[in-house]
């Protein structure tokens, strides 16, 4: 459905030749990207030419599907007024701002918790269906050069302003802050254990809304205020991280740069640092490799003489994805070097992070395996990989799974079929446990190398046994 304008839509026509797309292209384009939300449309060149010519606007999500065409195409995010489609059916560009003045950051972060409790509504399809398709890694690019500026506000005292929220404001203490710790603590151990789409993961952002937002927009001395930014920042990276392994990708880019601005008004940039090393991982996962490095050298010069061995062995590690990504066999072969010897240099008793509890050999070895599989070294996958898998262990399922299939593509290549089947089933069988789509992806991809073999018994086994996998809904 449609309803009129008054007059053409100057705007539109200007950015659709602006960015070089035709009428047909973009009908196109905006129902490939509802098709992968589960939405079906059927626009073609001629309603497009009804949105140019005669302004008409269509409704629902379509607006922001055609911003979210446009800004694949252009590389970066198009509002919809620059499309001339303000006035549709909102859904606000909430979490993409990295706003300079802690007021407004509060304000941004709380305007996005609250609207993540809409798109999760029962059927009501929600923000995130509306916003598809519109990651851009251009949008990272302030937030980063703001934090590399400023790592920390000078102060975060709060005096809430009663109309600020329903009620008398919250008196915030460092019980508050410490409940917002444990339920990142716990939020960590789902996330590993589960997978990101798993229940448990899912309640993350409910606590963002119902505990966090609260607190934010509550009263608090500079100390404690530093403390529950921390936690706060914690807890949406990890909002993050998890919509990220289940390939809301647009919904995670938004986490990540509030994170990154509620990192910087806790003074924490090991934690900011942490932050731009995740949005370095899903630059290099979308294929952004270039963008990847240069998110991870920024966590890395901020954070010289400041984090922890074992910290900096772990943005040196991101770095080497994003270099083994961008197809740079030596700068990967030399971050890997270096985030070795950062780990060969951290200690028992060094004050490490309570959010790198994660990171140890086992998983340098399995990173390091992705690094060369990327540069398609199986000798060297092998290797590390085998070193990964020593220790399974049941803390960290979906690591386990990545790290088979990552097995498997090493033992193809290296052509022992056989070998890449056994691993390929017990990777299926992982990643059946689990709510990942992450690592659905890993095994899609594992299932498209072994093509040329597809009339193989052992392959046909494979298969048959990842269609429940691949058929589950997202």
């Amino acid at each position: 459905m449609s309803r009129e304008q008054r007059g053409p839509n100057e705007k539109l026509g200007a950015v659709l030749a602006l960015a070089g797309i035709s009428n047909a292209g973009l009908a196109r384009r905006v129902n490939d990207l509802g098709a992968q939300r589960g939405l079906t449309l059927r626009y073609d060149k001629t309603s497009v030419a009804r949105w140019v010519s005669k302004g008409m606007v269509p409704q629902g999500a379509a607006p922001h599907l055609i911003a979210a065409a446009i800004g694949q195409k252009l590389g970066r995010p198009v509002p919809l007024h620059e499309i001339g489609l303000a006035d549709a059916d909102p859904a606000p560009e909430v979490g993409l701002a990295f706003p300079r003045d802690v007021g407004q950051a509060v304000k941004s972060a709380t305007e996005l918790y609250r609207l993540d409790l809409a798109g999760r509504r029962a059927g009501s399809g929600g923000i995130w269906q509306s916003l598809a398709g519109s990651f851009a890694v251009s949008a990272y690019a302030t937030p980063a050069s703001r934090w590399l500026i400023t790592p920390a506000d000078s102060s975060v005292a709060r005096d809430a302003n009663p109309a600020e929220g329903s009620g008398a404001p919250l008196k915030v203490g460092h019980s508050d802050v410490q409940k917002l710790r444990e339920a990142a603590e716990d939020a960590r151990r789902w996330d590993s254990k589960y997978g990101g789409g798993d229940w448990r993961s899912s309640m993350v952002p409910e606590c963002l809304r119902v505990e966090a937002a609260p607190l934010l927009l509550g009263s608090y001395s500079d100390e404690v205020g530093r403390a529950l930014f921390g936690a706060s920042a914690e807890l949406t990276r990890l909002a993050g991280w998890m919509a990220f392994d289940t390939g809301q990708q647009e919904a995670a880019q938004r986490y990540y740069i509030q994170a990154l601005r509620l990192a910087r008004a806790a003074a924490d940039v090991p934690l900011g640092g942490y932050v731009l090393a995740s949005m370095s991982l899903q630059a290099t996962y979308r294929g952004f490799g270039d963008e990847g490095v240069d998110l991870a050298q920024a966590a890395l010069e901020r954070n010289r003489g400041l984090a922890t061995a074992r910290t900096m062995s772990f943005f040196r590690l991101v770095e080497a994805r994003a270099h083994a990504r961008a197809g740079d066999a030596q700068a990967a072969g030399a971050a890997l070097k270096a985030a070795e010897g950062w780990l060969e240099r951290s200690r028992e008793g060094d004050s490490d992070p309570s959010w790198l509890g994660f990171y140890s050999y086992d998983r340098f070895a399995a990173d390091a395996a992705e690094c060369y599989r990327d540069l398609k070294a199986p000798r060297q996958v092998r290797r590390f990989t085998e070193q990964a898998l020593s220790k399974p262990t049941e803390e960290y399922v979906r690591s386990h799974g990545l790290r088979l299939v990552v097995s498997a593509v090493a033992e193809l290549e290296s052509g022992n079929l056989d070998a890449a089947c056994e691993q390929g089933v017990r990777a299926v069988e992982v990643a059946g446990r689990i709510s990942s789509a992450r690592t659905t992806e890993y095994v899609k991809d594992l299932l498209h190398r072994l093509e040329p073999y597809g009339d193989e018994p052992r392959v046909v086994e494979l298969r048959e046994r990842a269609r429940p996998l691949l058929m589950a809904p997202a």
